[in-house]
């Protein structure tokens, strides 16, 4: 009786009663439909209305009918069923399934007749609801245990309100419209009155000035209040972070709802003033302000044009605030710099979906801090999926970061609010407010006419009159109207239907027409002449009718002028299109949508108007400032207006689209790291809107009530789509899914689809087809792109046919596919899109734009599938029909039509009438314009007087000029230098501020791409060229050549082909010589036969297989030693054990250790210190780098020295004490005594400083030589016993041992006993403890969201390979510790695990002492960071707990791996790139330093193997498989260097003629790797020609030793001589004395000189010398002249070459701009004027992106102690300051050859004064007093007083107690440096021989005592009285000529005679009339305001 009855229960439920009841319960019949009900009167309804309602009852009661029996078979059959993927059949019992089957049919039927009629909405309106109400109605019977006939009236409601519960849409089905239904002559019309909500029901207005502050008032400039809505929200949205969901009506307000959300979070990040908050401002403290991490709001609106509004209306609120709003969308594309910039960002759902689907730090993503998503109700649309995908991949980054993110859904009424509020994460009880119609501010009277007219044409007529009708009573009562239509053209023509209806009925000009005695006539009249001039005719066509007209269509100026003029009421009437709905707030009080057949080209035919267009095109009735009242009607159908009606009434719930789309959202998040494997997958599904929905409808999503019941939350449901979905894209090849483990892994396909939003059947149909055709033609590549699933609904319509065949015979390329098919219609509107064709059908228009939207973003993803794999030809083909689509111009026409309507076509035609034949040659053309006149290009292109404009227009296509050198590494490997240089002028306009290039190295030959790579130029580095290593592999036999293309990204033509021919390619040998390891007996200690010796190594008994090896070579013969080795093979007890045979044979012999890196030398030097230093040895081991200083009795009596290749080679340069003036090499003679040279790492020679290593092995084995022969001429009998300086190199495996060891003295060639001893080069294999190697490569384009995809797979291989043991992860920043660090924190915390290996108190602890805010952080949950950033202190305090296994992981830079000795388990290489300044862009660690990270893995006394996972990017995976165990060849890099070291050598006088020079380059590596690999160095062999290669060799040392001497001789540092004799200038000396740049000393001169004309020109001069001569006066410079002065000598000193390489980052110039405006003299020397010194503003914008300018402002910022903007900024300061000494130096000693020029005397006093300025600290200019910290606040209150340094150092106890000092302040001044000058005389001599007359002037000098005011500070602590450092000069009383000096470094309390020479005649002629004087100037180096001046007679009598 059940089954019988339920599918009927809705229809008898109408008509029930409850006689009827009684008469059921007695056993009586209920006729359908008899009876009468008792729910009141049945109002009379139409009988068409009524007929259709039967009939959608009918086929709503079959599918009830049919879904209870399916439910019944499989509840039978144990089988569950899944419409949505899947269905699962049984077939147990036949005769129930057979009725199934029957039911299925029927109620088919039913359905098709339903909507034939129009009765059903959607196909699939009822497709789910049968399968849950009739299993509802199951439980709902049976649980009361009675049949319907037996039940009660209550019961019996109870269970028909059970056949619909919440959440389905029967659930909606029983409101009634009540509105009034009227019939007219061939329509009908419904009117649904409008809601009004009572007075008594609003809510109290909230007064804005009350609650808020007059900063956040300005947001709401104009709003005095808050309406009822807004102020319900007002304490959720603004007084709380909570996520909010605000459901209500269109024109609510809901946008004001959103700006008190903004404006709450900028209050909140600190981006305006919080005014109510005293403690707002302390807030932020310790947190990283410069972290954009959750600072930005992103606005997320429908459609671009809604965002459009929305920047422009946020934009004008927030101006006052200076809040930057940007849009970003398709159209709309910002900058990084843009981006960065922006507090709001405003988006469309697509965009932002694939913004983060880049995620990563950095990425815009991660700046969200406020999420707003505007009509969030767009989850049951189409693009639903989208902001399904968007929420949940936020919801897990919130989770997963740890930090919250607001989210702010705003929508129109929802029937199921409450599963949306679930999805955002909504509290329900304090975050959702749901509002009702009758919240409107202006209520809404809708009206619905159903024109019943079959003929399309008269429905169309009827309709234009209906609409007349509507329209004029509108305007008859004095509205405005607003007629919505649904294309362009007919705006047009309903305009035109309306004025000719009005010109019929006589009513134009009463109507319509806005007259002068109007109101708004003024409006009118004051439009007409911006109406006349329009354009577009049909704006000031319709204008004069009073109407207008707006589309997409017209131009944005009549756009603008239109919504200006309906605004302003100067038109009436506005026909337009939806878009106005959606994008500009432009209401009306009328509002009429004139049908709602809507073309749909993704569906391909024509579409209802959906439902939510339609609510928000009524959403613009009624004007809130001027209307009480709006009216929204509808003209459509009759059919149609019932189907609205319906879903109008009923508010079917939104269900998710999310299925249709999984795999593709699946893929998105398997590229982007967050899902690897099939779980990650199956949890991130329970994130999405889908799963709510399942939750609450499970049966609508194929789940049944078992399946529901065993899983309660559905995760075996979620497991099962994420599967399905994960095969398909495996199976398109898309991702690797292994079943087995259930791992996810991304290919290069998917990630294509991802970036570019392609459908995954679009991928599958693609790999088909490329696969076919591997070389495809262009025609080919068009039928491809337009077989993606993206054009599939595109159909071909029989009216469109003829207009097809004409489009298609003009078509440039054949049409593979036929016209009725998809692919063929596309691919002729696609090319005539291209051409510009005209279309005259509309659904051709709409079908074109929609296919040219899409086509542009499939060729590109076509474009990087084909590169990915390879296909030249094809790739090349595809990114030209990209462009080709994006500027709507052939390949083959001129590229001067990009330039649009700047020139005129006929030169367009000309130019094209004149290219020949090939498709490809119209860029050369064009750019063959530059090289003609200005009248000959004029009379080629047929415009005389536009020549020279065309060649302007030429000269910006961008063109670039590429040269490569090629360079043999091995037989199988080619280094290809690429210099690519832009020869194109930049124009904003056209470029931007960035132009891209592909790049790749192809085989024409085999059609294959060898490496691909994007440049970008940017404006402000145009025209600096780019340079690019590439490594290229090469076969054997070699073809002739590969070519080198550049491929503009977005110009038409722009292509560059570049030949690289191999025809003159000498490959080299590939052999590779590896020494076996022996099978010996590990050697004991005892061997060395010395107790002392072995007390070094108790910790083992053995040496281990190496050692022993090679024990007889090193500790028993003195012979040179080359030993590769790996990493971790015990190298540093090698040479150990060649330093203790040294030390025994000779005690007093020295050793150097030389380190390659200032952190291995320390590491090294701690370590021999403990070890060598201490007894039993006690050996002074010594440090000698940048930092270090020693006198020449230390260096002596030393016996090991550790030092940095720089500095011993500055060190070993003065070997003969011939450099500078005398003394200056003392302390040097201690080289002569070295006797053994160690080099670490020696194989790092062939990197950047190797050229440094080149010149001290040479250096070392010259000076060996020569001490060799000095002896044996002598004839000094020791000579026998003496040994030349042996030579040890230790380095890891290299391919070409060989040529390393005879450069260092072994015997290779030779065939006798004794050769090749010392040479031991071991295979990378061998290790004491095994290495496995995992490698990983990583896609992306970008570096930072690159390295955050590898965070996850670094937590992953933490926990496979080292879950309990220490991890090493090496990363390429200091950044990226921290970043790296929090990801791992945030994966650990979500996995509840930790990486301590100690109590969480001790870690506590032990952070609390550090000094670093991020290591405090990390270090308490386990993980340490270590870079070179940090305070020493912590990192001794993280290597310590790292070894103590106290924390499990360690994240460090590269710099870790050959500074501290700190081995792991595992090593992760967290990516093989870094920064590097010089190039501003990411390069590739050399593989050595790779090497030496991996070398770390394994721990020798707890693992019996290491691992390392070294992550890469894609690309460069092979090569480092390949070569991480098969190492390259190391080759030299002198030539770079060479000029410095040639210079070196000529100033030392090794060198004196070119001949020398050449003999000293043939001792170089460089000579030996010349004649082993002539290409790769550029020598050119015949190879022709026998015995051609050794005179080849000899012309390119010779042609390169002339080349370098022309250099040194252009920059002043040599002198070359006709006879071939070279001899250094005081430039060169300078340049080697003082190592610098061979450029920097000219420079240096010229900034000198600058200096000093500048100290002239400014007027401003030292004090004169007094009428009568005081014995000394305090010395003080002009403030303003000591102020220009320094500040030009610092300018000078920062713009030379030394620092060239330093870094500026990204945004790093806006950084500088910023930091600039905060610095005195900014970017550039200050101006003195009349009022003193001031900022020099004249500068471009662009030097703040060069790094000279940067460490300009960097020294400024430590003078001045300002604060700076980065940490990097630290580093950078320090390395900058490291310098400075240096190259003040240099300066110095260059600026002295001009001393005999006027002025000279007070600049060199400005070298010391800018010494003082660096030293303390402090402007100059400013008193000496702010030096002091412990004075600085009183420093105002002693100059008022007139009190000075000096002045309080000479002052009693009694007056210095009334200065208001405190005694600890005065006794700190009284210990100042206090030094006294006495017993001056001045004695004169001659020179017989030269005539010249000299004086010399002798004083005593004393210091009495001494405070170090550097050490006060900058360490807050005295150190210990060193000693202090002063300048002693003196000059000529007139014309400041400088005429002597003298450096004094003196101790406290001693006295020294200084003596100083100086030109008699000189200081004579230039001296005063007081009987002569001369200035004798004491400056300090260290203090300011202590400098003397003493005026000395020339008396030689006194």
């Amino acid at each position: 009786v059940l089954f019988d009855i339920v599918p009927r229960a809705l229809e008898i439920s109408n008509n029930v009663t409850e006689e009827s009841l009684q008469r059921l319960d007695r056993g009586g019949n209920v006729a359908s439909g008899s009876g009468s009900g008792d729910r009141g009167p049945i109002p009379t309804m139409d009988p068409e209305l009524e007929r259709l309602q039967l009939l959608r009852q009918e086929a709503m009661d079959t599918a009830e009918y049919a879904s209870l029996l399916k439910v019944q078979l499989e509840g039978d059959s144990g089988y569950g069923g899944s419409n949505a993927t899947h269905t699962v059949k049984r077939t147990s019992d036949k005769a129930l399934a057979k009725r199934v089957k029957q039911a299925a049919k029927a109620a088919t039927k039913a359905f098709e007749a339903a909507k034939a009629a129009g009765a059903l909405i959607d196909d699939d309106e009822f497709g789910m609801q049968g399968y849950d109400n009739a299993a509802l109605a199951d439980e709902a019977a049976y649980q009361h245990n009675v049949g319907i006939h037996q039940m009660t009236t209550d019961q019996f409601h109870s269970f028909q309100s059970a056949l619909a519960p919440e959440n389905t849409k029967q659930h909606y089905e029983k409101k009634t419209l009540g509105g009034i239904r009227e019939q007219f002559d061939g329509y009908e019309t419904v009117t649904i009155p409008a809601t009004i909500l009572k007075e008594e029901q609003r809510r109290e207005r909230i007064v804005i000035e009350e609650v808020m502050n007059t900063t956040e008032r300005k947001a709401f400039a104009g709003t005095k209040s808050l309406n009822p809505m807004q102020s319900t929200v007002f304490e959720a949205a603004f007084s709380t972070s909570e996520n909010l969901l605000i459901c209500a009506p269109t024109g609510a307000g809901k946008t004001n709802v959103a700006m008190l959300a903004v404006v709450a979070h900028l209050r909140e990040k600190g981006i305006i003033k919080n005014e109510n908050d005293p403690y707002a401002a302390y807030q932020h403290i310790g947190e990283d302000q410069t972290s954009p991490v959750g600072r930005k709001i992103v606005y997320i609106a429908p459609m671009k044009a809604l965002a459009q509004e929305i920047v422009e209306k946020f934009s004008s609120k927030l101006k006052a605030l200076k809040v930057v709003v940007k849009e970003l969308t398709g159209d709309m594309q910002l900058s990084r710099a843009e981006a960065a910039r922006a507090d709001i960002l405003v988006t469309t759902p697509e965009k932002w979906d694939v913004v983060t689907r880049k995620g990563g730090d950095g990425s815009l993503g991660q700046t969200c801090g406020l999420l707003i998503i505007d009509e969030v109700h767009l989850l049951a649309d189409g693009r639903g999926a989208v902001i399904e995908s968007v929420v949940a991949r936020l919801h897990r980054l919130v989770e997963s970061s740890q930090r919250q993110v607001r989210i702010v859904g705003l929508s129109a009424t929802l029937p199921n609010y409450k599963d949306v509020a679930t999805f955002l994460r909504v509290d329900h009880q304090r975050g959702l407010f749901f509002f009702g119609p009758e919240h409107r501010p202006v209520p809404l009277q809708q009206q619905f006419i159903g024109v019943s007219e079959k003929n399309r044409f008269r429905r169309e007529k009827k309709m234009n009159d209906v609409c007349y009708n509507v329209v004029a009573d509108s305007l008859k009562r004095g509205y405005q109207v607003m007629v919505f239509v649904h294309s362009r053209k007919g705006t047009g023509e309903t305009i035109e239907a309306l004025a000719e209806t009005a010109n019929k009925r006589n009513q134009l000009e009463d109507l319509f027409i806005t007259k002068g005695s109007e109101e708004n006539g003024d409006a009118h009249s004051r439009y007409a002449d911006k109406a006349e001039k329009s354009r577009n005719r049909e704006v000031s066509k319709h204008f004069q009718n009073g109407m207008g007209i707006h589309h997409a269509g017209m131009l944005r100026n009549d756009r603008k002028l239109t919504e200006q003029m309906f605004a302003d009421g100067a038109i009436k009437v506005l026909s337009c299109t939806a878009t106005l709905a959606w994008g500009i707030n432009l209401p009306a009080h009328t509002v009429i949508i004139k049908g709602t057949d809507v073309y749909n080209p993704e569906k391909g035919k024509a579409m209802d108007l959906s439902i939510l267009d339609v609510m928000q095109i009524f959403g613009r009735a009624g004007r809130p400032q001027f209307d009480t009242s709006g009216e929204a009607t509808m003209i459509t159908s009759q059919d149609s207006m019932a189907r609205y009606l319906d879903k109008l009434v009923k508010e079917v719930p939104i269900e998710s689209t999310f299925i249709k789309q999984l795999a593709d959202h699946l893929n998105a998040e398997i590229v982007g790291g967050t899902v690897t494997n099939i779980q990650e997958a199956a949890e991130w599904l329970q994130y999405t809107y889908l799963h709510v929905r399942m939750m609450q409808n499970p049966i609508g999503y194929g789940i049944n009530a078992t399946d529901r019941e065993s899983d309660p939350m559905l995760k075996g449901r979620s497991l099962e789509l994420v599967k399905e979905a994960a095969n398909v894209l495996d199976q398109y090849k898309m991702t690797r899914f292994d079943t087995a483990s259930g791992n996810l892994a991304v290919t290069d396909l998917g990630r294509v689809a991802s970036h570019f939003y392609i459908r995954a059947e679009s991928v599958a149909r693609f790999n088909e087809m490329l696969s076919r055709n591997s070389s495809p033609f262009e025609a080919d590549l068009f039928d491809i792109i337009c077989n993606a699933q993206e054009f599939e609904n595109v159909q071909v319509r029989a009216e469109e046919l003829e207009e097809m065949d004409k489009l298609k015979k003009e078509c440039p390329l054949e049409v593979k596919s036929p016209v009725e098919e998809f692919p063929g219609k596309c691919c002729v509107l696609m090319q005539g899109f291209i051409s510009a064709s005209r279309l005259k059908s509309f659904t051709l228009i709409s079908d074109t734009n929609y296919v040219a939207s899409n086509a542009g973003r499939v060729s590109r993803a076509l474009f990087e599938m084909c590169l990915k794999r390879g296909m030249a030809g094809a790739a090349l083909k595809l990114l030209r029909i990209a462009k080709t689509v994006d500027k709507r111009i052939w390949w083959q026409q001129t590229p001067l039509r990009q330039f649009g309507s700047e020139l005129p076509q006929n030169v367009f035609r000309a130019l094209e009438s004149r290219t020949s034949g090939s498709h490809y040659n119209s860029f050369d053309s064009a750019l063959s314009l530059l090289d003609m006149q200005h009248s000959e290009v004029g009379q080629f292109c047929h415009w005389q007087k536009g020549g020279r404009k065309v060649q302007n227009f030429v000269s910006f296509l961008p063109n670039l000029d590429i040269s490569c050198n090629v360079q043999p590494v091995t037989k199988s490997i080619l280094r290809f230098q690429v210099t690519i240089r832009p020869i194109f002028d930049w124009h904003p306009r056209w470029h931007g501020n960035a132009e891209g290039f592909w790049l790749w190295v192809e085989d024409s030959g085999n059609d294959r791409i060898y490496h691909q790579e994007y440049v970008l130029f940017s404006r402000r580095t145009h025209p600096s060229p780019i340079n690019l290593e590439l490594t290229i592999p090469a076969f054997d036999p070699l073809p002739p050549q590969y070519f080198i293309r550049a491929v503009s990204d977005s110009w038409v033509g722009s292509e560059v082909l570049l030949p690289v021919s191999f025809q003159h390619l000498l490959m080299p040998d590939q052999s590779m010589p590896y020494t076996d390891l022996m099978d010996l007996t590990p050697l004991p200690t005892s061997a060395l036969e010395n107790k002392k010796f072995e007390q070094l190594y108790t910790k083992f008994e053995t040496f281990n297989p190496i050692q022993t090896q090679l024990f007889h070579v090193l500790y028993h013969t003195g012979a040179p030693v080359l030993l590769g080795a790996p990493t971790g093979s015990g190298k540093t007890i090698v040479a150990e054990l060649t330093l203790l045979r040294m030390k025994r044979l000779n005690p007093k012999a020295k050793c150097v250790y030389i380190a390659p890196l200032k952190s291995l030398a320390r590491e090294r030097l701690k370590e021999w210190k403990k070890r060598l230093g201490a007894a039993p040895l006690n050996w002074k081991v010594l440090e000698m780098s940048g930092d270090t200083h020693h006198d020449k009795k230390t260096l002596r009596d030393a016996d090991v020295l550790v030092a940095t290749p720089e500095k011993y080679d500055l060190i070993s340069r003065g070997w003969r004490g011939e450099i500078g003036s005398a003394g200056s090499s003392s302390g040097k003679d201690f080289i002569k005594d070295v006797r053994l040279l160690i080099i670490d790492e020696i194989h790092l020679l062939g990197e950047e400083r190797g050229a440094v290593l080149e010149a001290i092995v040479s250096r070392t084995r010259f000076i060996s030589r020569l001490i060799d022969a000095e002896r044996q001429e002598s004839g000094d009998t020791s000579s026998q016993k003496y040994e030349s300086t042996r030579i040890v190199g230790l380095s890891t495996a290299v391919a070409n041992p060989y040529d390393l060891a005879d450069w260092i003295g072994i015997d290779v060639d030779g065939i006798q006993h004794g050769a090749k001893i010392g040479l031991y080069n071991f295979r990378p294999s061998v290790r004491p403890i095994p290495m496995e190697v995992h490698m990983s490569g990583f896609a992306g384009r970008h570096y930072c969201p690159r390295m955050a995809t590898m965070n996850k797979p670094c937590y992953a291989a933490i926990k496979e390979h080292s879950p309990s043991k220490p991890v090493i992860i090496f990363v390429a920043s200091r950044r990226q510790t921290r970043l790296t660090a929090l990801d791992l924190i945030s994966y650990a915390a979500s996995d509840f695990s930790t990486f301590l290996g100690c109590s969480d108190e001790y870690a506590a602890s032990v952070a609390s002492t550090l000094s670093d805010a991020s290591l405090r952080h990390t270090l308490s949950f386990g993980i340490g960071l270590h870079h070179a950033g940090l305070p020493s202190s912590d990192r001794e305090v993280v290597e310590t707990m790292f070894l103590n296994g106290d924390i499990q992981v360690l994240v460090a830079t590269a710099t870790l791996a050959w500074g501290v000795n700190l081995p792991a388990h595992l090593v992760i290489v967290k990516g093989t790139e870094f920064f590097d300044g010089k190039e501003s862009r990411y390069v590739d660690y050399p593989v050595t330093d790779v090497l030496q990270m991996m070398g770390r893995a394994g721990r020798p006394q707890f693992d019996t193997k290491g691992v390392a996972c070294v992550f890469v990017e894609e690309s460069k995976k092979n090569f480092y498989k390949k070569f991480l165990y098969h190492p390259l060849p190391v080759e030299s890099c002198l030539g770079p260097r060479m000029a410095e070291n040639l210079n070196a050598e000529i100033a030392i006088g090794t060198v004196t003629s070119v001949d020398d020079c050449v003999g000293y380059l043939d001792w170089t590596f460089f000579a030996r790797r010349a004649r082993m690999n002539p290409s790769f160095y550029g020598v050119i062999v015949d190879k022709e020609k026998k015995n051609s290669g050794s005179d080849d060799i000899s012309e390119f040392l010779n042609d390169t030793v002339l080349k370098c001497l022309d250099e040194l001789s252009e920059n002043q540092c040599v002198l070359c001589y006709d006879d071939g004799f070279v001899e250094p200038t005081h430039l060169g000396i300078a340049c080697s004395k003082y190592y610098i740049n061979h450029k920097t000393p000219q420079q240096m001169q010229k900034g000198a000189r600058d200096t000093r004309k500048l100290m002239k020109l400014s007027g401003l001069t030292s004090n004169d010398c007094p009428s009568k001569p005081a014995d000394k006066n305090g010395f003080l410079f002009n403030p303003d002249l000591e102020e220009v002065s320094v500040a030009s000598i610092l300018y000078t000193l920062v713009h030379t070459h030394e620092f060239a390489e330093l870094p500026v980052r990204h945004t790093e110039d806006q950084l500088n701009a910023d930091l600039s405006e905060d610095l005195p003299w900014g970017g550039m020397v200050p101006l003195v004027g009349e009022r003193g010194v001031k900022k020099n503003l004249n500068y471009d914008d662009d030097i703040m992106a060069e790094p000279f300018t940067k460490g300009y402002l960097l020294i400024q910022a430590n003078i001045t102690r300002s604060k700076l903007p980065i940490t990097d900024y630290i580093n950078d300061m320090r390395s900058v300051l490291d310098q400075l000494p240096r190259l003040l130096a240099a300066m110095e000693s260059i600026a002295l050859n001009d001393m005999a020029t006027d002025g000279s005397f007070d600049l060199f006093c400005m070298f010391a004064i800018t010494r003082q300025v660096i030293a303390t600290r402090t402007m100059p200019g400013v008193d000496a007093l702010f030096q002091i910290s412990i004075l600085k606040e009183k420093v105002d209150r002693l100059k008022k007083r007139g009190l000075d340094l000096r002045g309080i150092m000479l002052m009693g106890d009694k007056e210095a107690a009334k200065s208001g000092l405190s005694n600890k302040q005065v006794s700190f001044i009284k210990a100042m440096p206090s030094f006294s000058v006495y017993k001056t005389t001045v004695t004169f001599k001659s020179d017989k021989t030269s005539g010249k007359s000299r004086g010399i002037l002798e004083f005593e000098f004393s210091l009495e005592k001494m405070r170090n005011i550097r050490r006060e500070n900058n360490n807050g602590r005295r150190g210990k009285d060193r000693g202090s450092s002063f300048v002693a000069a003196i000059g000529t009383a007139n014309n400041n000529l400088l005429l002597g000096h003298k450096s004094i470094m003196i101790s406290p309390s001693n006295t020294r005679t200084i003596n100083i020479e100086f030109d008699w005649n000189v200081a004579t002629s230039c001296s005063d009339t007081n009987g002569g004087h001369i200035r004798l100037r004491i400056l300090s180096s260290d203090v300011r305001g202590l400098d003397l001046e003493y005026f000395v007679p020339l008396d030689t009598t006194k």
